[in-house]
């Protein structure tokens, strides 16, 4: 292979998001009815039918979850089982063949063990990102899943989320888009969804907000998602997060409702009306990238209205962001069995 790429007197403060080469990525290809062996390669690119399921029908899920150096130098990757099953749940949903859940932790471990010199070091606020892919690589051109599958398993070095600091952000609501339909593939993480939301997205950075918080599709009267992230608000020492079929099933906003109950908190997983955004004390969205987002303005476009929360994180969602990122470093002890140690 070419020669090893290093990380030598890096800036972690300013690598930012975004896609970083490293030594090796894993591979596992699904043909003849069984799952092989895991490969390992050093190349960037796959080669593909150009009748791929992936590049016509959409068949293709994806994961994101994150690696952390602890102050004992020891690596921890966070919650890879529930990554595993969320992807098989997405793959149940677009007809692929489903990766099993130990062989996915299997090739995880294997890309983070054979990239560990790209793990930034403790206390920087980088840590390592993991994106494991699947592709329905078979080709087809009627509309019908694919015979044959790839899944891939990258990781890359990204910079804190907040470089800044932990800081609240804007958001803002605009009825003229929805991000899924409802009994569609919104609790699915399939990269349709995503393009959905690209042009929504780009209109509201362009305005200044960090993101758009969706409505439901079909009455616009509830909260659904904050563009990639889930939203939660807190309010009489509650913490309120939406239920709806169209919401991605985040993992880190399924372990900070364990916090939360553990921390005193109430937990609800409930219909959140839109005008019940008066009332919240805290809100924020939360997902792998930043923990917790938290927001201090949220604007409706189209009525004009202005709900505010502070300039500064309120005090329930700095407490969850600093827990949970203590579990993640190792900091904390791990009670609920969320990290697997890479020595």
């Amino acid at each position: 292979m070419a020669n090893k790429i290093t990380m030598e007197n890096q800036d972690w403060k300013t690598i930012g998001f975004g896609y970083r080469k490293t030594n090796y990525n894993v591979r596992c290809y699904y043909k003849n009815g069984a799952w092989g062996p895991l490969e390992l390669s050093d190349s960037e690119y796959i080669n593909i039918h150009m009748s791929a399921t992936a590049l016509h029908y959409g068949q293709e899920a994806f994961e994101g979850l994150k690696a952390f150096m602890g102050k004992d130098g020891k690596v921890r990757i966070f919650r890879m089982d529930e990554n595993a099953k969320r992807m098989q749940n997405s793959s149940d949903g677009i007809l692929m063949e489903r990766m099993p859940v130990d062989k996915f932790q299997e090739a995880v471990k294997l890309a983070v063990e054979k990239n560990l010199d790209f793990v930034p070091p403790y206390g920087c606020g980088a840590s390592l990102y993991i994106r494991p892919l699947l592709i329905g690589s078979g080709p087809q051109i009627g509309v019908k899943p694919a015979e044959e599958y790839l899944f891939i398993v990258f990781v890359m070095p990204v910079g804190p989320y907040f470089p800044e600091g932990f800081k609240p952000t804007d958001l803002l609501i605009m009825r003229k888009f929805d991000r899924a339909a409802p009994q569609g593939t919104g609790k699915y993480k399939v990269g349709g969804n995503y393009a959905a939301s690209l042009t929504a997205g780009k209109k509201a950075k362009a305005e200044g907000y960090s993101a758009v918080l969706y409505l439901d599709s079909r009455e616009k009267k509830y909260i659904d998602e904050c563009g990639p992230a889930n939203f939660f608000g807190i309010k009489n020492d509650t913490y309120i997060t939406p239920e709806s079929d169209s919401i991605l099933p985040s993992i880190t906003n399924k372990s900070l409702m364990q916090i939360a109950q553990d921390i005193g908190l109430k937990v609800e997983r409930r219909k959140v009306p839109v005008e019940e955004l008066e009332s919240f004390e805290e809100v924020g969205a939360c997902g792998t990238a930043a923990v917790i987002s938290p927001i201090k303005r949220i604007y409706d476009d189209d009525l004009d209205k202005e709900y505010n929360y502070g300039t500064d994180p309120g005090p329930w969602s700095t407490k969850l962001y600093e827990k949970l990122r203590a579990i993640q470093d190792g900091d904390a002890p791990d009670p609920y069995g969320w990290v697997t140690v890479i020595d």
